[in-house]
């Protein structure tokens, strides 16, 4: 029946049958053709030889991969990656203006490291005999871990405003800090040691500070010194730090505290100890702390920017890693010992500015939380989101911004709730509260307002869920920190 039909289309309309059989012939041949070339295009796609290709491409959806000195070292070199990746190459693309009187011409230039870029294949450098690596590029491509710790842990320059810009907060608020706590695993010891820097001043310094909480068997004791301080050394030579006899010193892998302070007045202010330590008295707490900083074990550098200039930011040198050493008392030694520690970094403005945090590792997996809330004048508060990182035995392993911290009893939480839910994780972290410190947060007050109460917790999480395709379930010790307004 159909031969038919088409043998009586041919009798009584030829011309129309054979163009409408060419047209299928021709669309039928492109359609071969296109499929032949695709082919080819996504087998040349995944060669190493060709510029681009491979099977993994970073990039970044706010603009440049920040820190990818990281990536390479931690993401890239996981145990899960390292195994399965040929070559990995950074590149940074700009544009360069070539100016003369009467001509200015933009040019696109890119540039990487050079080993890498010929490992990868690219072609346009790959028989560039004189493209070699220079003393900087070594960094890249085969980074020491101090190098790592120290890119992260840096000190920042302080954001300066625009002409005519309005101040809608304080910029005096600006403070930079490094941060390192320690539990012992019964939870009868724990530390809480900040080293921190204030604004710059006019003549070029700043005042700067030292303090430890000691907690022993639920006795808490604080300890302090201060000093000014030079910004530009400060800034040069961070995360080496000296204040007032008081030492930051990153060693390989290794952070060294070194601590001399004086034990503050339960009648004083930290502020008010600070400047009574300057006097030239005997240290009355002496000793050495030494926090390990095993590969994998750090959070990348991120910052949360508002209007106006302001930010804050936050990097996690160190997630946990073992504490040795021991500090002198009196006659008392305490041994950090078979301590669990941490290192974190926080700079920015902090003027009405609170956050919620906390952390707690068991056996390969280490867990941090937070968020923070900046004014209402920089950022809209409620839209900031919390975040949650996981990090296993080769580096993260799972992030996370559906995050909800809920925390339970107003007056001081006994209770946190910490859910996450994300494609590679779900996880719930259930804090139950056992010691409690606060501690007037000057830094963070309103200018309307009084200081707020800076909550320091300890006690046990029950985290239980998933993360990729593992499940998780145990009990450990850790830490949290919040905000209460002051009575």
């Amino acid at each position: 029946m159909i031969l038919k039909l088409a043998l009586r289309s041919v009798a009584i309309r030829p011309w129309r049958t054979a163009v409408l059989a060419a047209g299928f012939g021709l669309g039928i041949g492109v359609m071969a053709a296109l499929l032949g070339v695709g082919e080819v295009i996504i087998e040349q796609a995944h060669a190493p030889a060709l510029r681009g290709g491979g099977d993994l491409v970073l990039s970044s959806i706010l603009g440049p991969v920040e820190h990818a000195r990281f990536v390479l070292a931690h993401v890239l070199g996981a145990p899960e990656l390292r195994s399965r990746l040929a070559a990995a190459s950074p590149n940074r693309r700009a544009t360069v203006y070539l100016v003369k009187p009467g001509v200015s011409l933009a040019i696109q230039a890119r540039a990487g490291v050079p080993s890498l870029e010929q490992a990868v294949g690219d072609p346009e450098v790959a028989g560039v005999q004189a493209w070699t690596d220079g003393a900087a590029d070594a960094t890249w491509s085969s980074p020491r871990p101090e190098e790592i710790l120290r890119a992260m842990d840096r000190f920042h320059a302080v954001p300066e405003s625009a002409p005519g810009e309005p101040s809608v907060f304080d910029r005096t608020s600006w403070a930079e800090w490094l941060y390192f706590n320690g539990r012992s695993p019964d939870g009868r010891l724990r530390f809480y040691l900040t080293f921190l820097a204030g604004p710059i001043d006019a003549s070029g310094t700043r005042s700067a500070v030292v303090r430890l909480q000691l907690d022993r068997d639920g006795r808490s004791e604080n300890y302090s010194a201060g000093a000014i301080v030079d910004a530009a050394d400060m800034l040069a030579h961070a995360p080496d730090l000296v204040i007032a006899g008081n030492r930051v010193r990153l060693d390989g892998s290794r952070y060294r505290l070194t601590l001399a302070l004086m034990r503050e007045d339960s009648r004083q202010s930290p502020v008010d100890s600070r400047q009574s330590s300057l006097a030239s008295r005997p240290s009355e707490l002496e000793g050495e702390i030494v926090l390990e900083a095993p590969p994998g074990r750090s959070l990348p550098p991120g910052a949360i920017h508002g209007a106006h200039g302001w930010v804050s930011g936050y990097v996690v040198p160190v997630l946990s890693g073992a504490l040795h050493g021991a500090l002198r008392i009196g006659s008392d030694t305490v041994s950090f010992e078979g301590v669990s520690g941490y290192h974190d970094h926080n700079w920015g403005f902090w003027e009405g500015v609170r956050w919620q945090w906390g952390q707690v590792a068991s056996g390969d997996l280490s867990i941090v939380y937070g968020r923070v809330f900046p004014p209402v004048g920089v950022a809209d508060p409620d839209r900031i989101p919390g975040v949650l990182a996981v990090l296993g035995p080769g580096g993260p392993v799972g992030l996370d911004t559906d995050v909800t911290i809920a925390e339970h009893d107003d007056r001081g939480p006994r209770q946190i709730t910490v859910t996450a839910r994300g494609r590679r994780l779900e996880l719930r972290l259930a804090f139950s509260v056992e010691e409690s410190v606060g501690t007037r947060m000057g830094l963070t007050r309103l200018a309307s307002g009084p200081a707020m109460r800076f909550l320091q917790l300890g006690g046990t999480y029950r985290v239980t869920g998933r993360v990729g395709d593992r499940s998780v379930d145990f009990s450990a010790r850790g830490s949290a920190e919040t905000f209460r307004s002051n009575p």
